[in-house]
This record gives structure tokens, C-alpha cells and sequence, in this order.
């Protein structure tokens, strides 16, 4: 049993920017199902896993307006930031592990066990939790202790400057995005990761927004988008988590999936290999999104739109690697997500020149 609470302001701080790292922790092995998926096929699967993708973004930026308004400093661009897969969760009980792997019914599966909703009575837990919810409780009951222990404007220290905003998006802010400037701006912010990935109230399959690509439809939250394509349904009104989804059939072909191998890395190619080459470029353009990021979380919000880009772009980089073969053709190639410092990249560039 892990830690319930978090007693300091600077233990929140440190949880925060280990909420920014789990909300990254998830998007490669999201990435990976999504882009192993071969072009035109799939296609409800593939809407389910770019709308999982972009909001686990949006929580991202979240986490990190809350910590930016508590007068913490976001910390992404490192080599320490990128989870060595297969991982658990930052500050999770760590008793599942998650790979970067293909879309199949076994990576849906795990993608359930990330997202699944909390009991009803499940405690706050801030250290070796058991749901992310769980964890988010815990953020939230620390933010109000803080500001009663310290005063509202004495936790609420940060630059509001930093703050990502709706007006950073320059073609149309997703509805959810909360800039954090004191208590109650904070826990709606908190309340929203929670309910885009367990439902709510914790009861209910709907997040309370609408789905991505068809506005007419109540959208539910990720644990139950996953189990969607477990059961090849689609969830309806009048539906819930006992009943499970009733509505539209979702068609799944598990087998029109490139054959990635798991948890991809460099080194796993000769330098002579043309995957090593291609797994490089999207190396670099991984790792240029993560500096944007940092740009973005540290003084300039209105990158955000460039940083989604990029991550949202490499999937044609993806594409040409899943499909190109080293010449002994034992390993299948996927993303190689390891972080590469601007002096790395120099290198790599210069030797490809």
C-alpha cells in the first residue's frame, strides 16, 4: 500500500510533473496500435485510437498548467522523461507492465487496465495506486489542503502567462482545455482528465463531451472506447458499464495489422540498415516534438498547435518504417521512441548527409 496523501507543496509539484510524464507514458503504445494499422482498414478502431491519443495530449497540457500554476517548472525534454518500454505507470502499484506493441486484441486489453475506473469507494491514493483515478484524487485532495494550509494566492504562484489557453489553438481549441489560475480552475481541470478517461461520476460509460468525428454523438470515456473494440460494439443510450455496449456492430479485422515487432528499439538495427535509418527520422521527429513541448509548457503556449502537429505527422514517417525491411528481415521495425539531444540529432543528420 503506497502513500494516500501528498503533505507539501513540493511533493505536489513533484506529482504533477509525474502526472505530465504518466499522460506521456501512454501516448507511444497508443501510437504504436494506431499507426501498425494498415491504411483503410480499421477504420472505427483507428478514430477510437486518434481521439484516445488527442485528449491524452490535452491531458498533458493540463497537468502541466497545473503544475505551471503552482510555480513548478515542467521538465520534458530529457532522456529521463521517455519510459524505457515495457513500463508501468510513474508512481503506480507497477503490477502490469505496458509494451510498445501492434494493434491486437492483447494491446486493447492492456489499453483497459490503464484507463479502468476506480471502485466507487476506492481511497485517494498518491504513491502505488491502483487506477489513475485514484491518483487524480489524490492531486485534487492535495491541491485543496495546500491552498486552506497556505492561502488560495500563496499555492496559485505561477506565471498565468504559461498557462495553455483555448486562444493558443489557432484553428479551434478543444472545448476541454482549462487554463489553471486558482482552486477551482484547477480541480475543473483535474475533473476533466478524470472524466475523458473513467466516465461520470465514476458510474457512467459517457465523459460528458462528443465523439471527435461524428459531433452528433455523445462520446464515452476511454476505458469503454477500448472495450468497444473487445466487443465489437458501439455503447448507446440507455447503456452502462454493467449492461456493456448494445449499439452499432464494430467490425475488426486483427489481422490487417503490420507484424511490428515489441517495445522497438535502435539498437536492434545494424547501422548499415535502412530501418535504422528510417527508425532515426522518426527518432528525431519524436524528439523535436518533446523539445516543443517544452517550449510550449515553458513560456510559449502558442506552440501547442505546432507540437500536436509534428506528433500527429509522423505518421507517414511511421508508415515508410513498418513497411521497409532490413536485409536479413528478422526483426519487423516500429517506432523507436528513445529521446535524442539536439547534438545527437546534429550527428545523425550529418551522417545521412
Amino acid at each position: 500500500m503506497g502513500h494516500a496523501r501528498i503533505a507539501t507543496l513540493e511533493e505536489l509539484r513533484r506529482h504533477l510533473q509525474g502526472a505530465i510524464a504518466l499522460e506521456h507514458a501512454t501516448m507511444p503504445p497508443y501510437l504504436c496500435a494506431l499507426y501498425s494499422i494498415k491504411p483503410g482498414t480499421n477504420l472505427d478502431a483507428v478514430e477510437i485510437l486518434t481521439s484516445v491519443f488527442v485528449e491524452e495530449m490535452l491531458h498533458m497540457t493540463l497537468a502541466a498548467n497545473l503544475l505551471n500554476a503552482v510555480g513548478g517548472t515542467p521538465r520534458i525534454a530529457h532522456h529521463g522523461f521517455v519510459p524505457n518500454y515495457p513500463t508501468s505507470l510513474p508512481y503506480s502499484d507497477a503490477s502490469f507492465l505496458i509494451p510498445l506493441a501492434r494493434f491486437s486484441r492483447e494491446s486493447v486489453a492492456t489499453f483497459m487496465r490503464i484507463e479502468r475506473p476506480e471502485a466507487t469507494d476506492a481511497p485517494a491514493q498518491a504513491d502505488g495506486f491502483e487506477t489513475i483515478g485514484q491518483f487524480y484524487q489524490a492531486i485534487g485532495l492535495a491541491l485543496g489542503e495546500r491552498c486552506e494550509e497556505m492561502g488560495e494566492s500563496n499555492v496559485f504562484s505561477g506565471d498565468p502567462r504559461r498557462q495553455v489557453t483555448p486562444e493558443c489553438f489557432a484553428y479551434g481549441a478543444p472545448e476541454t482545455v482549462v487554463p489553471v489560475y486558482d482552486l477551482a480552475s484547477a480541480l475543473r481541470a483535474v475533473n476533466e482528465i478524470e472524466q475523458q478517461g473513467e466516465g461520470l461520476q465514476h458510474a457512467e460509460v459517457w465523459d460528458g463531451d462528443h465523439d471527435m468525428f461524428h459531433p452528433e454523438r455523445d462520446e464515452v470515456a476511454h476505458y469503454f472506447r477500448f472495450e468497444q473494440l473487445l466487443r465489437g460494439r458501439r455503447y448507446q443510450r440507455g447503456d452502462t458499464p454493467r449492461s456493456g455496449p448494445t449499439g452499432d456492430i464494430i467490425d475488426i479485422d486483427w489481422d490487417t495489422v503490420h507484424p511490428m515487432a515489441d517495445n522497438p528499439r535502435l539498437s536492434d538495427h545494424a547501422p548499415e540498415c535502412d530501418v535504422r535509418q528510417r527508425a532515426q527520422d522518426f527518432q528525431r521527429n519524436y524528439s523535436r516534438t518533446l523539445r516543443l513541448l517544452d517550449e510550449t509548457f515553458n513560456g510559449a503556449p502558442h506552440r501547442i498547435d505546432d507540437a500536436i502537429s509534428l506528433m500527429m505527422g509522423v505518421r507517414d514517417v511511421v508508415r515508410v518504417l513498418m513497411t521497409t525491411r532490413c536485409v536479413n528481415g528478422s526483426i519487423n521495425p516500429g517506432p523507436v521512441f528513445e529521446y535524442l539531444d539536439h547534438e545527437s540529432s546534429s550527428a545523425v543528420l550529418e551522417r545521412q548527409g
